[in-house]
């Protein structure tokens, strides 16, 4: 089994054709197509596997580069996935990537998935809801597209404010899914209890192989209410891949179509039932194909999704 290095290394040299396509490397070399997987409560169906656009991705947005950011959108698209996960506070990446968006003609052949977060007013402690109606806005004109496929509360900020907002979009037809977002432990119990008492579309969360507080309450009550999941930090930020330098990944995960670490983080990710897409974050085109791999072949089962968390513990 070849680590995610050497494999990115031997798409290079292969040429362009080989680094566009990943299952030329694996054995089984037939046409393969990309997961999907339903929006709860609806018959559209999601490429399991999309694009997040923090960290690496925000920064060169920052940089300017431009066609970095061109070609990182057109694999997403060009080799089977649609969804792209941004916010306005990710530095220039949503106005970047909307740009290119419009000019690649890519805007409707992508899954649009923003966020709202308005900072809290002063001593009022409340967002602001006209700032917070101007920043849906913004993200309207960033992005070209009306309406957006998705926007939430980012990070359960003010969520009263903010997600009232967001439904009034909704019914206008402006936004077609609502939600919110936590990463941070302190917040989970916040948004157990919102979903419980709000009729959310979708929710993102923080989830990966040795990170798995949301199998105990928050997946469960997403199938139990019909709440799509998006994953962030699939890979844990940078956690997994430090976890797991000079390893190779184990040989009996190409049962399961796995020639990467990379796909071995996603494809345990988006095994679980709950989960509607990952989103991981990339600055490089050939990463995402690589990731992309990930929502191709065979998923695996219970039995594997354990090995899988053994294997991860077994290198700490």
């Amino acid at each position: 089994m070849i680590t995610r290095r050497e494999y990115l290394k031997l798409s290079a040299l292969a040429g362009l054709a080989l680094a566009i396509n990943p299952r030329l490397l694996l054995a089984d070399d037939s046409p393969r197509q990309i997961i999907t997987r339903a929006i709860p409560g609806t018959s559209e169906q999601l490429p399991m596997v999309g694009l997040g656009s923090s960290a690496s991705f925000s920064r060169i947005a920052g940089e300017g580069e431009v066609d970095r950011i061109r070609q990182v959108l057109e694999a997403l698209v060009q080799h089977g996935g649609s969804v792209f996960d941004t916010a306005p506070s990710y530095g220039a990446a949503e106005q970047v990537a909307g740009n290119v968006a419009r000019d690649t003609g890519l805007a409707e052949r992508i899954f649009w998935a923003t966020k709202l977060n308005v900072v809290p007013r002063g001593s009022e402690g409340g967002a602001d809801p006209e700032a917070a109606r101007a920043q849906v806005e913004q993200s309207f004109a960033h992005v070209g597209k009306d309406p957006i496929d998705l926007i939430q509360v980012h990070n359960m900020a003010d969520v009263a404010t903010q997600l009232a907002v967001l439904k009034e979009f909704k019914q206008e037809g402006r936004v077609r899914y609502i939600g919110a977002t936590t990463t941070s432990s302190r917040t989970y119990d916040a948004l157990e209890q919102l979903m419980r008492s709000e009729p959310l579309d979708f929710i993102g969360v923080d989830y990966a192989v040795d990170n798995r507080t949301m199998e105990e309450r928050i997946f469960p009550l997403a199938q139990e209410r019909g709440i799509g999941v998006l994953v962030y930090a699939p890979f844990g930020r940078t956690r997994l891949w430090e976890q797991v330098e000079g390893q190779q990944v184990p040989e009996w995960a190409a049962e399961y179509d796995i020639a990467t670490w990379g796909q071995f983080f996603l494809k345990f990710v988006i095994s679980h039932p709950a989960v509607t897409v990952a989103t991981p974050a990339t600055s490089r085109p050939e990463h995402m194909i690589d990731n992309l791999g990930a929502a191709t072949g065979r998923l695996p089962d219970a039995a594997t999704r354990q090995r899988m968390i053994e294997h991860i513990d077994s290198l700490g």
